[in-house]
């Protein structure tokens, strides 16, 4: 998520790094900050008050007059990015006692129904009850589809018949039937969505508002339609009074505008966030982890709390042990693998790491599953006594593996000289102090900076510096250029 616009504001903040510091070239880089806003659909207003308060800031001299001013002005846009889409309650302000409402409302095609089941998976896993209301009586297939999210969930869903129902009995009746099951703390109701705003549907949601009282209202927006999103939000707020939003489909191919919008120009914050088709993509709204991730900045804190909900705790455990006492072997390996495919994909990853984004970004050409599917495979060729023991692979046995996986025997070779760097680099940091440990760790980050994906052909195989990354930027720069001259040649 977010490419267009990370790219945009990292190639002018960038500009500010290199060289001296002026009013003028200050003045010069927030237009292109501004553009870059603008293209990624951020409101105008919303854009233009941010640029107003960055520029105000940056041109004090404290920053002028500042030994690194470029990184003191990117610490501004972040702290004022921040103030644009927080502060956040993300808590739903449940009832002491009794049944808690929440409401989801939102146009048809925004996940809206899919929601309803990813917040009810959240709330389980929080220690509450949910159960499921089917009130879009609209959409027929709703209801068919409500009872397969709760399924699949595992809460309870209440259906009526679509016709000749009203959304209004229908959610009154399934408060009834929950009180009578008693277990059931908290009901989610999933309301009928149009295509646009229209009268019909604002009196339908004004009036389950009224009878049913909800204790929350949340509005589900599709952050691919971009400012759609934020007007359709200020429509729903002026009618409801909004509790929060939900953005969905942030894993798209999203500017990123509504995100950054939404907040400023409804005044309601976006309280959570829909990062993919699953059940269990739905995440709370951190507005600095979000800023971060714009200036490509990375989010180490979202990946450590993906980690400690995927990873096995024990077997982590029980490896680290290992790779400090120099014994870590390629099964260990194959092992840490299949824990780190359990976060996501390796590309979206690289992102949320500080600096590796860019990389991610520069080596494009390459595909870090498909690459860890390749190490995989050729793990899983070798015997458990080669796994334990690369050193025992002869030139027959490398043949084996090399043709039991699909791969060259040259990549059989490669990978198992760079498990024996990185295994000669955790026995030396077995009996290190902690300073010679973390000066390791930097030396095996460098590694796997110039080498993140383990490719063993010949174009990855080579140690890259900061020089040889320059230069396959440039030449990236250059293969877009011609693509667009070819392009308008053809017209």
């Amino acid at each position: 998520m977010f490419e267009s616009i990370t790219k945009g504001l990292g190639d002018a903040l960038g500009k500010m790094q290199k060289g001296r510091i002026n009013e003028v070239n200050i003045r010069e880089a927030l237009q292109e900050v501004k553009q870059a806003l603008l293209e990624a659909d951020v409101s105008y207003e919303v854009v233009d008050t941010f640029i107003k308060s960055v520029t105000e800031k940056s041109l004090g001299d404290s920053v002028l007059k500042a030994l690194k001013p470029g990184e003191q002005i990117i610490g501004i846009v972040h702290e004022e990015l921040i103030s644009l889409m927080g502060p956040v309650d993300h808590s739903l302000h449940f009832r002491k006692s009794g049944i808690s409402i929440i409401m989801m409302c939102g146009l048809q095609g925004s996940g809206k129904t899919t929601t309803c089941g990813k917040l009810a998976k959240m709330l389980r896993a929080e220690g509450r009850e949910p159960m499921l209301v089917a009130a879009d009586l609209q959409r027929p297939a709703a209801i068919e589809q409500l009872k397969m999210v709760g399924e699949q969930v595992g809460v309870p869903v209440y259906t009526e018949g679509p016709k000749g129902t009203n959304p209004v009995k229908v959610c009154q009746n399934g408060v009834a039937a929950a009180k009578k099951q008693g277990a059931i703390d908290t009901i989610i109701l999933d309301t009928a969505g149009r295509l646009h705003v229209d009268d019909d549907l604002m009196k339908e949601l004004i009036q389950l508002d009224r009878k049913l009282q909800p204790d929350q209202v949340l509005l589900v927006c599709d952050a691919m339609t971009g400012q759609d999103a934020v007007k359709s939000a200020k429509a729903f707020n002026d009618a409801l009074e909004l509790d929060g939003v939900v953005l969905t489909k942030l894993d798209g191919d999203t500017r990123g505008g509504a995100a950054i919008s939404v907040k400023s120009v409804t005044g309601v914050p976006i309280k959570f966030i829909g990062v993919g088709e699953q059940l269990d993509k739905l995440e709370v709204f951190h507005p600095d982890r979000m800023a971060g991730r714009i200036l490509g900045m990375g989010d180490m804190v979202s990946l450590v709390e993906k980690a400690q909900q995927q990873f096995d705790a024990e077997e982590m455990e029980k490896q680290q042990e290992k790779m400090l006492k120099g014994q870590f072997t390629l099964e260990d390996f194959q092992k840490q693998m299949k824990q780190i495919k359990k976060l996501g994909s390796m590309g979206e990853l690289m992102k949320m790491i500080p600096g590796m984004g860019n990389m991610a970004e520069m080596m494009s050409d390459v595909n870090p599953d498909k690459e860890f599917g390749r190490m995989g495979a050729i793990i899983s060729s070798m015997t458990p006594e080669e796994r334990t023991n690369p050193s025992i692979i002869d030139r027959g046995r490398r043949n084996r593996i090399a043709k039991g996986s699909g791969a060259d025997p040259s990549e059989v070779g490669g990978l198992i000289k760079q498990f024996n760097d990185m295994a000669g680099m955790m026995q030396k940091m077995a009996g290190m102090g902690m300073r010679d440990k973390m000066k390791a760790v930097q030396e095996l980050s460098d590694m796997g900076a110039n080498n993140p994906t383990g490719r063993m052909d010949k174009k990855i195989r080579s140690k890259r510096g900061p020089a040889d990354l320059k230069k396959l930027e440039q030449k990236k720069k250059k293969q877009r250029k011609d693509k667009r001259k070819a392009k308008k040649r053809n017209r």
